[in-house]
């Protein structure tokens, strides 16, 4: 453990905005020393096995936080209700959790921002889960920490990290070929300033704390894998069922893919497979969901908390299906050593809405090319 990460205390300052975020805040935080708790200690201090699903097996906390956890809460409803999920976890494990309204009006971002600037100031540290984020960027031209830490908003992480390399500025991959809008070019000096923070120079260092494929990345920029440690520590091993899960996607919200392609793509790869269950991703329409249902037969799964907590607790499928997604790259890491396989299918270029960025059919393929331990399925147009 270097001496910056054990003496990092609350002059860490980790914001998130989603439940992954967080989820791989803990795990930075695991893989640094910096959480407090001891997995699995009993009473006497020594180690005992953590097993079975429940939140139950979770260490009690010990005081002393080893990093300051500020959620930067969404509107979204299914979002808010796994962060929640997820703040008690961080908890659990020692660290301090706090809890902004930062989008509940219009002045919620003023007084979100003039909170947490003396904290801010004084911060050493600065992890963040989403450098696209405006919220976070805006919050990057207050500190003055020298070291900052970029976890894993999904595969979004490969994109910032290719864009950093290139010198561009930050746009999210679904949003590229687009126009800038108002906003856009009302917000550029912050995106820019932003972008300069988080190139290494004498001043601050810059780490990239990461499940996914990156094969190289801008000078002075340190890649540390993330291989789910403290998920595997802390839940499972998992109950196995006979069956297959399907893993849901948000590519028809973002406006990526046509929404009848992937319904008849949903319905088409469970029959192939004999999938029972979907779990849906957080922001999936209720809308979209309900139809699933009726036209697929399928069993929709709300997950409290991120995909990989829930694998890891179980009961799960033997194969868990999937389109490109983030989790075609952490499940296998979530769940190593245990008989679930799991299996990507790639995405039509027909699916593909006549809005959707040209860069997407790329990046979606590049997600699947580049995951590891997967089983790679035909489009569902060839099965």
């Amino acid at each position: 453990m270097s001496p910056r990460a054990g003496s990092a205390g609350s002059r860490t300052l980790a914001f998130v905005e989603s439940p992954v975020q967080l989820l791989n805040v803990l795990e930075w935080a695991y893989a640094h020393a910096l959480s407090t708790a001891v997995p699995g200690a009993g009473p006497s201090g020594a180690a005992e096995p953590v097993s079975g699903g429940g939140l139950s097996g979770m260490a009690e906390p010990v005081s002393g936080a080893g990093l300051t956890l500020v959620v930067l809460s969404p509107n979204d409803p299914m979002t808010r209700g796994q962060l929640r999920r997820m703040a008690e976890l961080a908890r659990d494990e020692g660290h301090e959790v706090r809890w902004e309204e930062a989008r509940g009006g219009t002045t919620a971002p003023f007084h979100t921002i003039g909170g947490l600037a003396p904290l801010l100031r004084k911060a050493k540290r600065i992890v963040m889960g989403d450098p696209f984020s405006r919220y976070v960027q805006l919050l990057l031209t207050i500190t003055r920490a020298r070291d900052l830490v970029v976890v894993d908003d999904g595969t979004a992480t490969m994109e910032f990290v290719a864009q950093l390399a290139r010198g561009e500025r930050l746009v999210r991959w679904h949003r590229r070929g687009g126009r800038p809008g108002a906003r856009d070019v009302i917000f550029a000096p912050v995106s820019a300033s932003a972008r300069r923070r988080l190139t290494p120079n004498d001043r601050h260092t810059v780490e990239v704390f990461s499940s996914m494929p990156i094969d190289s990345a801008p000078d002075g920029v340190r890649i540390t894998a993330n291989d789910f440690s403290w998920t595997r520590a802390r839940f499972g091993p998992p109950r196995i069922t006979k069956g297959a899960d399907l893993v849901g996607t948000s590519l028809v919200e973002t406006g990526v893919v046509d929404p009848e392609r992937y319904l008849a793509a949903v319905k088409s790869l469970a029959g192939a497979h004999g999938a029972t269950r979907y779990f849906a991703h957080r922001r999936e329409s209720t809308d979209k969901l309900h139809r699933l249902a009726a036209e697929t037969g399928l069993e929709i799964v709300r997950p409290d908390l991120p995909l990989e907590l829930i694998a890891r607790r179980g009961p799960i499928g033997r194969t868990i299906l999937s389109f490109p997604s983030t989790v075609v790259h952490t499940l296998p890491l979530a769940l190593v050593g245990t008989d679930v396989r799991v299996a990507v299918c790639d995405i039509d270029p027909t699916w593909l809405t006549e809005n959707a960025s040209p860069r997407a059919q790329g990046f979606l393929s590049g997600v699947t090319g580049t995951a590891r331990d997967v089983h790679r399925l035909s489009s569902v147009a060839a099965l």
